[in-house]
């Protein structure tokens, strides 16, 4: 089972000049295969003129589904070198396409390699890439004698609070790492006597602590 990944969450672009040919990258967030090869759809009709239009995309989290296309460009110089950003990031669900205009000099494999990296690079780089993890929400439920304790806990172990209800009791929504999230609750009950309730919720993913490394 994965427990993170790496995505980003709004879109980019980036361009590098090789050899007079104009490298244009486009990134995108998606969640399915129709969304990533309508995206592809969109930058090939603005660049209907262009000479290719390369792409790769990474969808779902357990076993990526993999996806690339050298449109035209010799095997292996496009497609493949913007997947292989992406699993080097280990990013998901995200497609990327590199428009292509040609400047009349022709760049070799190695050549094309590089500039099919780097336009993949540049734009990924123009966007925030976060990393999401897998996650156990909890509501916590506790009297106002113990929420000094509880605070305390959660604070020691960098737990933000998402939610908070005060009534007769205090409601406290939070969300656990799933390798931390028995530890933290015996850490809660035994501080509390037993007397803290908690309710646990299915695992998911939610973005953790920003930006990615």
């Amino acid at each position: 089972m994965v427990n993170a990944y790496n995505t980003i969450l709004n879109p980019g672009t980036g361009e590098i000049v090789e050899k007079k040919s104009r490298f244009i990258g486009y990134v995108r967030h998606v969640e399915a295969e129709e969304d990533a090869l309508a995206f592809v759809t969109e930058i090939k009709k603005k660049h209907y003129d262009a000479r290719h239009n390369c792409y790769a995309y990474a969808i779902g989290q357990e076993r990526p589904l993999l996806r690339f296309s050298d449109d035209g460009e010799p095997g292996g110089t496009a497609g493949k070198p913007i997947l292989e950003v992406l699993t080097g990031k280990d990013l998901c669900d995200i497609c990327v396409v590199v428009t292509r205009y040609f400047g009349g000099t022709l760049l070799g494999t190695g050549g094309l390699v590089r500039a099919y990296t780097e336009a993949a690079q540049a734009c990924i780089g123009a966007t925030r890439m976060v990393r999401k993890c897998r996650v156990l929400p909890v509501v916590i439920r506790t009297n106002y004698t113990d929420l000094g304790k509880i605070q305390y806990i959660l604070g020691s172990e960098g737990i933000d609070v998402k939610d908070s209800v005060y009534g007769e009791m205090v409601e406290l929504r939070v969300e656990l790492l799933v390798e931390d999230a028995q530890r933290i609750q015996n850490t809660l009950m035994e501080a509390t006597a037993a007397r803290v309730e908690l309710e646990q919720g299915d695992s998911m993913f939610s973005v953790w602590k920003g930006a990615a490394g």
